[in-house]
């Protein structure tokens, strides 16, 4: 695969905000960076320049994001604050096994980013299925965006426009569909279209300084309720052992910054394995931090009645939850709905065409333009058809949620057992066997939640 010449974080300091390719590591989905390419492994003691500090602020912004205003929701599905802050203290313990187990492999491997340590780790077939996962991954990721757009307008109009709502009274320019349409046509596809994308830099204080207000927002509307607000009902266990599952797709989807960890672990000024768990550790337990306050104050808030998308279950006129909309709305259409696309594109789509067309990006330059012109638009479409007819950002997370538990546990799982098989030792330590099997657990863990959170999707979530 064709990989940029510019490498991650060329020149962030700390928690400043510097190139396009340290841009994309601090996407939410971000499905691919641009790494240091190996031929400049030998310049300098470190691959890049960003230290320890900047890259847990980096994987933490890559972990927060969309699936924060799902939390809530994930809570009353699991049965309550209990059994939700349990199955995310479980799970944490191999979302952050498997950030540790794919800066292995890529220091093994020599290879810079995720999709490219599971070809070289694991083989064509492995590869070219992660490849597509990632395209599938961030074509939902594309749709949860559009539809959270539509959410947050459909509350903003509802605030502006005072007239009560009759039957067949509502304007046309009201209609979800219009907005999301004129939203996605006017400002999302134009920053789709382009090649680079390091102009969207810009938007990384608004993004950062959006998901932590809607986060505070939801905290002080807890402790602080205003009296209109008041819960239906309040789960305190599951129903059913299996309803726990039910989050499990909410918190894969939040925790997922698998794809984008690689690149940002070699883009560190010791890319070391050691400094890399420590550093993964301290941004898991901030995004675990953030998610169970927006999760729990969310879901004692308004129990079982609390809406898919929390900041709909809001009065429309909340003065403070609107500026939280508005945050949404800026950052899901400046920044997030353009990049997971764009990075797909040239990461993962690019990347197939070339190598199975087997042309060199430098023999390809005239028909490039035209593809990217056809992807983008084709892509475009389809994510926007698919977001207004499914209203529910719940259900797509549902879907992709498994996705993202192939990222997490199936395919570092993979990684480890390829791994450790491919030493040659002349006896096997117990510490061998503890890792190939603790490896082949993560990919039974990872099949299971994504069989098991696929199947409930299709014939629960999207047949409904």
């Amino acid at each position: 695969m064709a990989q940029g010449t510019g490498s991650i974080n060329s020149d962030l300091k700390d928690w400043e905000w510097s190139t396009d390719a340290g841009e994309r590591a601090r996407l939410l989905q971000s499905p691919s960076v641009e790494t240091v390419p190996k031929s400049r492994e030998s310049q300098g003691n470190g691959l890049g320049a960003t230290s320890a500090l900047g890259a847990v602020f980096i994987v933490v912004n890559a972990a927060l994001g969309a699936g924060l205003l799902n939390f809530p929701a994930a809570f009353s599905m699991a049965g309550g604050v209990a059994a939700g802050i349990t199955l995310q203290m479980c799970m944490l313990i191999f979302i952050i096994g498997g950030l540790v187990i794919l800066a292995y492999c890529s220091q093994a491997s020599n290879e810079r980013t995720y999709q490219e340590v599971v070809w070289a780790v694991c083989g064509k077939v492995p590869g070219v299925l992660c490849e597509v996962a990632i395209a599938v991954y961030t074509f939902g990721t594309c749709i949860a965006f559009l539809i959270i757009i539509g959410d947050q307008e459909d509350k903003i109009i509802a605030a502006l426009v005072t007239e009560p709502k009759e039957a067949g009274s509502s304007h046309w320019y009201t209609d979800r569909k219009f907005t999301i349409s004129i939203t996605a046509f006017l400002l999302i596809l134009p920053l789709s279209i382009p090649k680079e994308i390091g102009f969207q830099k810009y938007a990384s204080s608004l993004s950062v300084i959006g998901t932590w207000y809607v986060t505070a927002v939801i905290i002080i509307k807890y402790i602080w309720p205003d009296k209109e607000l008041v819960p239906v009902e309040i789960p305190t266990s599951p129903s059913t052992w299996t309803a726990v599952f039910n989050a499990v797709p909410t918190i894969c989807f939040g925790f997922q910054c698998h794809v984008s960890s690689v690149p940002v672990f070699n883009s560190m000024k010791q890319p070391e394995v050691k400094t890399w768990g420590a550093v993964v550790t301290a941004a898991m337990v901030i995004a675990l931090f953030v998610y169970t306050g927006t999760g729990v104050c969310g879901f004692l808030t308004f129990g079982a009645g609390v809406e898919q998308d929390v900041l709909l279950s809001y009065p429309s006129n909340d003065i403070p939850v609107a500026l939280a909309r508005a945050f949404i709305i800026l950052c899901a259409t400046w920044r997030k709905r353009p990049l997971p696309h764009v990075c797909a594109r040239r990461a993962v789509l690019e990347g197939l065409w070339l190598r199975y067309t087997g042309v060199t990006v430098e023999e390809d330059v005239v028909r490039e333009r035209r593809r990217r012109l056809l992807q983008t638009i084709s892509w475009f479409l389809l994510t926007l058809l698919l977001a207004l007819f499914i209203p529910d950002i719940g259900k797509v997370i549902s879907v992709i949620g498994g996705l993202a538990a192939c990222f997490i546990f199936v395919f570092p799982g993979l990684c480890l057992i390829q791994a450790k098989l491919s030493e040659i030792q002349e006896t096997r330590a117990i510490s061998w066997w503890a890792q190939v099997s603790y490896g082949v657990f993560m990919v039974t863990l990872g099949a299971f939640i994504f069989g098991q959170t696929t199947a409930n999707a299709i014939f629960v979530d999207l047949t409904a």
